[in-house]
C-alpha cells in the first residue's frame, strides 16, 4: 500500500504521493539531512523481487550522468522488502499531461525534440540507455525539458507479461530479467526489435524518440489498438501514416526525421541521437516561418523547403563524417628549378 505522509525511508521523509504507474509510486520526499526536497521511487515486493547489486550498478552508471536535461540521481536504498531511487526533485509539468489537451505547435515539437534528444546523446555516449522512453518520463519545466527514470528499467521484475487495455499501464510489459537484458517499457513506444526479444540499444531508443516525436506533433501515438496485443502487431508490422497527413502544419522535414526514427529495422534509423539534434536545430532555424505560411502555399513549398533543410544537415552530418574518417595526408611539397642557362 502507498506511504503515508511522514513515513521515512532511511533519511527520506515522505511529503506526498504525486504518481504511481507500473513499476511502483512516485513521492515528493525531503532529505533530513541536507533539508531539500527530493523525488522517490519505490519498487515494493508486489511489483517483483529486485536484484541488489544490479540496482546498485545500475545507478552508479546512471548518477554519473550530468546534464541540464537529465533529471539527476541521487542515491540508491533499500527499506526491508523496499528498494527505491532518490532522484532530482522536478517541478512541472509531464509530457504526456500536456499532451492530454492535443498536439504541440511545431516550434515547440522542435524546441523539445532537440533537449529530449540531447539528453539521450548524453547519456548514450557514457554507456546509459534508458529502454522505456515515454511522455510520462519528460518534465516540462520553466528552464526545458527534463528526462526522468534513466535508472528505473532495468529493475529486476518476475511478474509475467501483462496484456490489457491499451492505456499506459496496462500496456507495460515486464518479465523475469536475464543478466544481459531485460524486457522493460511501454508498448506503443518499443521498438520491433525489442518485442522480439532482443536487447535495448541505442537505436530502441531512437525509436522511442521518434514515437513521442510523433505523438507531440500530431496528438496521436504512431501505433494504436484495442489492447496491448494489437498494439505490438502495430509496432511490428504497420507503418503510421505520416505526421504532415494529419497535422498539416507539420513541416517535411520533421516529418522526414520522425519517419527515419520509427524505421523497422535499426540499420535504415539514424544512428545516434547526435544526428537528430543537428538536423532539428537545422529544422529550428525556419520553424518560425513554418506555421506561418498561408492555406494556399502549402501545396507549394513543402518540397522545396524540405530538400534545402535537409540537403544542408545532410551536407553537414556528411561533411563531420569524412572529417573523422579521412586519414591524414602527407603534405605535398615540391620546388621550382630556375630555367637551364645559355642559348
Amino acid at each position: 500500500m502507498p506511504l503515508s505522509a511522514g513515513a521515512r525511508l532511511g533519511p527520506y521523509e515522505i511529503i506526498a504521493l504525486v504518481g504511481s504507474g507500473g513499476m511502483g509510486e512516485v513521492y515528493r520526499a525531503r532529505d533530513t539531512r541536507l533539508d531539500r526536497s527530493v523525488a522517490i521511487k519505490v519498487v515494493g515486493a508486489q511489483h517483483g523481487s529486485l536484484d541488489a547489486g544490479g540496482l546498485e550498478r545500475e545507478a552508479r552508471a546512471v548518477a554519473a550522468l550530468n546534464h541540464p536535461h537529465i533529471c539527476a540521481l541521487h542515491d540508491v536504498g533499500r527499506e526491508r522488502d523496499t528498494a527505491f531511487l532518490v532522484m532530482e526533485y522536478v517541478a512541472g509539468e509531464t509530457l504526456a499531461a500536456k499532451l492530454a489537451h492535443g498536439p504541440l505547435e511545431p516550434r515547440e515539437v522542435v524546441r523539445c525534440g532537440i533537449q529530449m534528444a540531447e539528453a539521450l546523446d548524453h547519456a548514450h555516449r557514457n554507456g546509459v540507455v534508458h529502454r522505456d522512453f515515454k511522455p510520462s518520463n519528460v518534465m516540462l519545466t520553466r528552464s526545458g525539458v527534463k528526462v526522468l527514470d534513466f535508472g528505473l528499467a532495468t529493475l529486476r521484475s518476475a511478474a509475467p507479461v501483462r496484456v490489457g487495455s491499451p492505456d499506459e499501464g496496462a500496456s507495460t510489459v515486464r518479465q523475469a530479467l536475464t543478466p544481459d537484458g531485460t524486457l522493460v517499457g511501454t508498448v506503443h513506444y518499443m521498438s520491433p526489435e525489442r518485442l522480439e526479444g532482443q536487447e535495448a540499444t541505442i537505436a530502441s531508443d531512437i525509436f522511442a524518440l521518434g514515437s513521442v516525436l510523433y505523438e507531440m506533433a500530431t496528438g496521436r501515438r504512431p501505433f494504436a489498438g484495442s489492447s496491448a496485443a494489437a498494439v505490438i502487431a502495430e509496432v511490428l508490422r504497420s507503418d503510421p501514416p505520416p505526421p504532415s497527413t494529419l497535422q498539416h502544419r507539420v513541416p517535411p522535414a520533421l516529418d522526414w526525421v520522425i519517419r527515419k526514427c520509427l524505421a523497422k529495422h535499426p540499420e535504415a534509423r539514424w544512428q545516434a541521437a547526435g544526428d537528430i539534434v543537428e538536423v532539428l536545430r537545422w529544422i529550428a532555424h525556419g520553424a518560425d516561418r513554418l506555421p506561418q505560411e498561408s492555406a494556399s502555399r502549402r501545396h507549394i513549398w513543402p518540397l522545396a523547403a524540405a530538400g534545402v533543410v535537409l540537403a544542408a544537415a545532410l551536407a553537414a552530418l556528411f561533411w563531420r563524417s569524412l572529417l573523422r574518417e579521412a586519414p591524414e595526408q602527407p603534405a605535398l611539397s615540391f620546388s621550382i628549378l630556375p630555367p637551364p642557362s645559355g642559348g
